[in-house]
């Protein structure tokens, strides 16, 4: 079998819009090459992009781009290429769920698929999966078993293989994958790159053949976490046609806190693979050296709730999904895939309910032992597998894989898949961060981290990692620039951190502001103002939730209020301003430069 690796010259989004940046028109030139390799065989996709599809969908952006009001900036992801998992619609292209009997040819695309298409995204074909995504393996597809990126004899992981598959060769910069039991995250483990799995309901899943409709996601591959995040934004938000798409709340932090506080299963269970295990125990050391605080905790509440998913009545949510298809010859269907989803109709309703109550009590005993963690980080998977191996045991091993994901769903939690190094067979090793709801950005902050630390080439390209971007503001946060008393180490500070406020750097004003001790204020305050003979002033940028941003500003006393400063990078941010009034008593300060250094050369006088 021919397998083809990088059919582009860029890998990641910030080399794609270098790309497109002086010549918006070299986007026909590149999908050439694509178009030109439809027929190569390679297991990973299901249904590639003809000439005439590609061209159909950069005719539709070149015209949007030349209507004169709008320009590359308004299309982030300007003629970056994308694959999509075949259970997800992409319009005019047939949805197969890796079941030919079952093919449909849609006129919509999914909510997702859209957004990123109005971001500029070009859909170059769907990827193979576990048919029905009902496995984590990536053997169960009757379009043939996707190989490993690194060593053709292993498997890719499941269920989202294709996907996975062509992001690693970096075949597409990032690919749309789900994830109900794993399947977003084990394939990225399996083939060094990045899988963010996403708090359920922020991606809509309108347009996605369900496998479980209650914990289905749609996930992203990519090489690095910035990209995974940047298509994940780009993709998600509330869309009211979907009855499980949720609003984001808008209290969760923006990253982990400066020493971050990490769960770690109390027992772990490699089913005997050393070199996974050696790799888990490596990663845990390097957490350690990026400043975070390990902590054990009893893991039997999340086994116990990641066995619900396949051993109970839960398995009878693929078997609804699944209809009419149950009802077809057998032969239509992969074996392995129709005995677990047949197996759903053992159970009653009074099952269903009684597995419902489980979860729920399952969740919340996960979610008390959570509370005060930044995140759990676990393997993302306890072994890997031959595709030979896979072929004796098929059920057993697929369940080995879910050891670590299965929970995750069920207890309404975010996820993260990270590359962790190779083993010394040279297959790649992956650990996941899981963390709360809508913690989906503080679990990318620190994952960026590290990516950034350990700096491993990208998937099976060879190619290096960039260094990382200084992140911009994210529209569930704002960031705002204190100056006095709300400082680190300063008495007001827990007013931010009871917000889940989070310290995102050092940096000062332009150089137009004065800086004043005021008068009769406890405890002592400054007050900045805007001048013409100013300088500038050292401050903290903080990321506070956007619906704890009241409860902060109703908390601040006259004569304080926020407005908007300008920082010596010309950017402007909330922080606090003072009313002029209150200068009349009050001491200029100015010239030391900030509040710190005027206590600190205050009380050594």
């Amino acid at each position: 079998m021919t397998r083809s690796r990088s059919l582009f010259q860029a890998y990641t989004l910030t080399q794609w819009q270098e790309y497109y940046a002086a010549e918006p028109e070299r986007i026909e030139d590149v999908f050439l090459a694509f178009s030109e390799q439809a027929n190569t065989p390679d297991n990973a996709w299901i249904y590639r992009a003809d000439a005439a599809a590609l061209k159909a969908q950069i005719t539709a952006l070149q015209t949007a781009l030349g209507l004169g009001d709008r320009t590359l900036a308004d299309f982030p992801l300007y003629g970056v290429p994308f694959a999509v998992k075949d259970n997800i619609d992409v319009a005019g292209m047939p949805t197969t769920a890796a079941c030919p009997a079952f093919s449909y040819r849609p006129e919509q695309d999914a909510t997702v698929v859209a957004r990123l298409k109005a971001a500029g995204a070009i859909v170059v074909g769907k990827t193979n999966l576990d048919q029905f995504a009902t496995g984590l393996v990536g053997t169960r597809s009757p379009y043939g078993a996707v190989p490993n990126a690194f060593d053709e004899t292993y498997v890719s992981g499941g269920s989202s293989s294709g996907s996975a598959s062509a992001v690693a060769r970096g075949q597409v910069a990032f690919a749309l994958g789900t994830d109900t039991a794993g399947s977003g995250r084990v394939p990225a483990g399996f083939n060094n790159i990045v899988g963010l799995k996403p708090t359920r309901g922020w991606l809509s899943t309108r347009g996605v053949v369900p496998a479980c409709r209650l914990n289905d996601c749609v996930s992203v591959f990519a090489l690095t976490v910035e990209d995974a995040w940047t298509v994940a934004s780009l993709a998600g938000g509330f869309d009211a046609a979907d009855p499980y798409s949720r609003p984001h709340p808008g209290t969760a932090p923006a990253r982990f806190n400066s020493t971050p506080r990490i769960a770690v299963p109390d027992s772990l269970e490699f089913f005997g693979d050393a070199r996974n295990e050696a790799a888990f125990q490596r990663s845990l050391t390097q957490l350690t050296a990026l400043g975070a605080t390990l902590e054990p905790i009893d893991f039997t509440a999340f086994r116990a709730l990641a066995a619900q998913l396949y051993a109970g009545a839960w398995v009878a949510e693929r078997t609804v999904a699944a209809g009419a298809m149950l009802d077809r010859d057998a032969s239509e269907m992969d074996p392995t895939v129709r005995g677990i989803i047949e197996g759903g109709r053992a159970y009653s309703a009074c099952d269903a309910w009684q597995a419902e109550y489980t979860r729920a009590e399952l969740a919340r005993r996960i979610a008390t032992q959570l509370d005060g963690f930044d995140a759990l980080v676990v393997p993302t998977s306890p072994t890997i597998r031959t595709l030979a191996e896979m072929a004796q045991e098929p059920v057993r091993y697929n369940s080995q894989f879910g050891t670590y994901t299965n929970f995750t769903n069920l207890a309404d939690l975010s996820a993260l898949a990270l590359p962790a190094g190779f083993r010394d067979d040279g297959l790649p090793f992956g650990i996941t961060l899981i963390a709360p709801a809508w913690h989906d950005l503080a679990l990318s902050a620190f994952g960026a981290r590290w990516q950034q630390a350990h700096a491993l080439p990208l998937g099976a390209t060879g190619q290096p990692l960039a260094a990382q971007r200084t992140p911009a503001p994210e529209s569930h946060h704002v960031r705002v620039a204190v100056v006095g008393a709300h400082l680190r180490g300063q008495p007001l500070n827990p007013q931010l951190q009871r917000r889940q406020a989070r310290f995102v750097c050092e940096t000062t004003t332009r150089d137009c502001y004065r800086l004043y001790a005021l008068a009769n204020t406890t405890p002592p305050k400054p007050g900045l103002v805007r001048s013409a003979t100013g300088q500038s002033i050292a401050l903290e940028l903080w990321d506070i939730p956007l619906a704890r941003f009241g409860e902060f500003v109703a908390e601040i006393p006259a004569p304080l209020g926020i407005g908007t400063l300008e920082l010596a990078d010309g950017s402007l941010v909330k922080g606090f301003i003072c009313e002029p009034q209150a200068l009349e008593n009050a001491t200029d300060i100015t010239s030391w430069g900030g509040w710190k250094a005027w206590l600190a050369r205050h009380h050594s006088a």
